[in-house]
């Protein structure tokens, strides 16, 4: 018998609550833990508060996102080097052995052109941990599209040890979600559960309200032998009331867990 794939809940998703209702909802939903966003709440970024909210509720942290979005780029250190290993250490005090990563921006030019090998090196200094890049997307203004990764959006282009497959993602970047799970192959280590219209922005939409194979993606990874964790990942920033979040996010729990355990058709 296999064992259950564990459901976690962002911390992102409960934004513009911090990081401490995550481990309220969480608890309180039924979740098997948390993927901790590290961002400018002081909160996500210090262990012992962390330790003592997942003491304090029941709800273990089981990922940690390192702090790579734009918001976050003096979260800890303007290095993202020193970002990237302080998340590590984050992630091996809590006993989380997922850490999630983008692929550089653009102008990150130093961090970009020792990418792989820096990450191969603090992969090997953290041994339990596995650091798992994300699928991103091109970025459309007034009209245009640029890509502000490098060497671009699509990770499995690189070729990394692990990988997270980002739903939302894959719809603003027009990408067949299992497509790209295909590639990822034995790599794909995690999961951002959320979904999107493919109208080209980043939505987050609770599973099943968008046009990604949600359903059909978490049907096929007990038979790709994933061995990771789901995440979910959506916004709810929108929500009139903390009902109508927590609601948006008992659903996305309802949705997972029912997909999780439906036959699965892939044969690998």
């Amino acid at each position: 018998m296999t064992s259950r794939v564990p459901v976690l809940l962002s911390s992102s998703s409960v934004f513009p609550e911090r990081t401490a209702a995550a481990f309220q909802l969480a608890a309180a939903l039924g979740y098997d833990g948390v993927e901790v966003m590290v961002w400018t709440d002081v909160v996500s970024q210090d262990p012992g508060a962390l330790r003592g909210l997942a003491d304090h509720y029941g709800v273990p942290v089981l990922s940690v996102h390192a702090p790579c979005l734009l918001v976050t780029q003096r979260v800890w250190s303007p290095d993202p080097w020193e970002r990237l290993r302080k998340a590590a250490e984050l992630a091996e005090t809590l006993e989380a052995p997922t850490v999630v990563v983008h692929p550089p921006f653009t102008w990150q030019r130093d961090y970009a052109r020792n990418f792989t090998d820096g990450l191969d090196e603090i992969a090997r200094q953290f041994g339990g941990l596995r650091f798992a890049v994300e699928n991103m997307y091109p970025v459309r203004m007034a009209g245009r599209q640029f890509v502000p990764y490098v060497p671009g959006w699509d990770p499995t282009d690189t070729g990394y040890a692990a990988y997270t497959l980002d739903l939302s993602h894959c719809a603003a970047s027009h990408t067949d979600a299992l497509e790209m799970a295909d590639r990822m192959g034995a790599g794909l280590a995690h999961v951002h559960l959320g979904d999107g219209t493919g109208e080209g922005r980043d939505e987050h939409l609770v599973p099943g309200r968008g046009g990604q194979p949600c359903a059909e993606l978490l049907r096929s990874l007990a038979g790709r032998g994933f061995t990771g964790s789901v995440a979910v990942e959506v916004t709810t920033r929108g929500a009139k009331s903390r009902a109508v979040r927590e609601a948006d996010l008992r659903e996305a729990l309802e949705f997972a867990r029912a997909n999780l355990t439906a036959p699965s058709p892939v044969d690998v």
